[in-house]
């Protein structure tokens, strides 16, 4: 995997192969942190909710794990973009991706995930250049 800066939206510029597929009725777009898509972060924190019907949403946002209430209020700190194209950016998640909606998981270790249970801590990691 390789990154590099996207002058035109700041955007890490990475290689976009069909990794997965995804027949789920309400269509795969995702909520995704800047962290990873721009710093290029691990995913840390992944849950997934009921998706918005109005809207191509499979129901999952991903984080970097670290974003305070500040950073995640402001709206120009996350994008949506396909399940796909997250699943490019860390490829560590796509085990995970058709998990019932209600499911949390977080980064325990450098390609490990656990359900998010409340009694570990965020294994916040950059992806490796």
């Amino acid at each position: 995997m390789f990154f590099k800066k996207n002058k035109n939206n700041d955007f890490l510029s990475i290689k976009i192969e069909k990794l997965i597929d995804w027949n789920e009725p309400n269509g795969e777009g995702c909520i995704v942190s800047d962290r990873i898509t721009k710093e290029g972060f691990k995913v840390g924190y992944m849950y997934r909710e009921v998706p918005d019907e109005d809207n191509p949403d499979s129901g999952w946002r991903f984080l970097a794990g670290d974003e305070d209430e500040s950073y995640m209020n402001d709206s120009s700190n996350h994008h949506v973009l396909s399940i796909n194209t997250i699943c490019n950016y860390d490829r560590d998640i796509i085990p995970y991706i058709h998990a019932e909606i209600g499911s949390v998981y977080i980064r325990t270790g450098s390609n490990t995930f656990e359900i998010d249970d409340g009694s570990k801590p965020i294994f916040v990691d950059k992806q490796k250049r």
